[in-house]
């Protein structure tokens, strides 16, 4: 039997299914890139959902036919740590899927959705903060890699990722 697939806005009740899927998702998908003591002191902080990219309008899920969700992402103009940018800029956002239903488009056509709306509102530019993991996935979107960043959680806690954009 074949699975439907829903891709939609999320919204603020969404919070339990998203902290679900973050949480079953990062420490599988993470572990082989990332050392043991990163991931012990990055997951509690990671694997929660931002309840204001739930209810901004261009953050989405795929959603089984069982109302599980399997995927998540999306973007926004703002930047991941705040701040005010060119408004052609846009930041990908978050972006997961459970380790049961990776390779099966679903975070690409997030972020084909994504990309859509970005450039309708004016943006020319995508820009992210991949995971190690997940990085070749980004690449096989068009983005570039920019360099290794570290992303800072809380003061002395910061997460290694990677800078990448792409044209829009």
């Amino acid at each position: 039997m074949v699975e439907d697939i829903v891709i939609r806005a999320t919204s603020a009740g969404d919070l339990p299914a998203i902290d679900a899927l973050l949480a079953a998702s990062y420490p599988v998908l993470l572990k082989p890139d990332y050392k043991p003591s990163t991931l012990v002191t990055c997951l509690p902080l990671i694997t929660r959902a931002r309840p204001d990219l739930l209810r901004c309008g261009s953050y989405y899920m795929a959603e089984g036919d069982d109302g599980r969700a399997l995927a998540a992402g999306g973007w926004t103009h703002g930047a991941p740590q705040g701040g005010v940018g060119p408004r052609d800029v846009g930041h990908i956002r978050h972006v997961v899927t459970r380790p049961d239903a990776t390779r099966r488009g679903l975070a690409r056509a997030i972020l084909q959705r994504s990309f859509a709306a970005a450039r309708a509102s004016g943006v020319r530019w995508m820009m992210c903060q991949s995971t190690r993991t997940a990085e070749p996935f980004y690449t096989a979107l068009g983005f570039q890699r920019r360099g290794e960043i570290d992303i800072l959680l809380r003061p002395g806690i910061s997460f290694p990722a990677v800078e990448m954009i792409r044209a829009l």
